[in-house]
């Protein structure tokens, strides 16, 4: 159960940071055994809660005990209902086939390494938020009423990524998430029958895979990192801009034009992955890249001979 533990670890934290900026609220403890508050009410009323995570916590409501001197024995246990019933709202539900196979993607496998998870039932939602040094992303899943059958939406809150890197992992997760609802269009025949498969697993996979990745990702060429460290500096030499090629590296611009543009003009294969260039910015063919590179160094050749004639 490490990913309840960390859940609760982000949710006292919130706590922490968010408690003491409430006016009237008094933070007292807010640790993994209890969290413990005491609001200020009007004049001298005041009213203590004592909240405890259950066992089989987010899926069970959280425990909760109102204790006041100056207020009405039955005035606290009417507020105790009320909290309750809304602590109730926020739980991830036992009963339910979507929370049950929700609650197995996310708790229950550990390969996901993401900083943070919030779950927010009332609007059906996750939230997460992955980082890698000093790049980060934070996105929702919006998980429908359908799921698993639906796919789920995926929402970018925030991040500091490349714009094109941004485009390129929401429609990408995008796209695994409609594969795991949607059968091909051309289906093979030995393939099985399709079925719908949740798909929060498989973007959320992706996802963090791709941020983890690519801002530590080298030149396959020159070997240096694409990406600035700081994520804020940027790059003002747009021969050292980047470039994702198909095969899914990032390469430097001026490194990727000098392996294209000089020869041999075919079979240009990715060096870190052997599969063949393809770049919206490359189209011309081998032939005529190669007669134009023949013409420049003649011409070339001429300047030099006009040089060493005038020394």
């Amino acid at each position: 159960m490490a990913d309840v533990e960390e859940i609760i670890s982000s949710e006292l934290a919130q706590v922490q940071q968010k408690a003491p900026n409430i006016e009237g609220v008094t933070l007292e403890a807010a640790v993994r055994n209890i969290v413990r508050a005491t609001i200020r009410l009007q004049g001298l009323r005041t009213i203590t809660t004592c909240m405890q995570f259950p066992a089989e916590y987010p899926k069970e409501p959280i425990v909760i005990e109102l204790k006041s001197k100056t207020l009405p024995e039955k005035v606290c246990d009417k507020i105790t209902k009320i909290c309750e019933e809304e602590a109730k709202k926020m739980a991830w539900s036992k009963t339910g086939d979507v929370n049950d196979q929700l609650c197995e993607g996310i708790f229950n496998r550990k390969p996901i390494m993401y900083d943070t998870v919030v779950l927010k039932q009332a609007t059906s939602k996750v939230v997460y938020r992955i980082s890698q040094e000093q790049y980060f992303m934070q996105f929702v899943l919006v998980v429908p009423e359908e799921y698993p059958i639906k796919q789920v939406k995926i929402e970018l809150e925030d991040h500091n990524f490349p714009e094109i890197l941004k485009v390129n992992f929401i429609s990408q997760a995008t796209e695994i998430a409609r594969k795991c609802v949607q059968p091909p269009i051309k289906k093979k025949p030995k393939d099985p029958p399709f079925e719908p498969q949740p798909s929060v697993l498989p973007v959320v996979k992706f996802l963090v895979e791709s941020v983890k990745k690519f801002p530590v990702m080298c030149c396959p060429l020159c070997k240096e990192r694409v990406l600035p460290q700081n994520p804020s500096e940027p790059v003002t030499d747009k021969r050292r801009r980047m470039e994702k090629l198909y095969c899914g590296h990032l390469f430097h611009f001026i490194c990727l034009y000098k392996y294209i543009k000089t020869p041999p003009f075919t079979g240009k294969i990715c060096p870190d992955c052997g599969n063949a260039i393809y770049h919206d910015k490359f189209k011309l063919s081998p032939q005529l890249m190669e007669a134009r590179w023949a013409h420049k160094q003649a011409r070339q050749r001429e300047l030099d001979e006009v040089v060493d004639f005038l020394d």
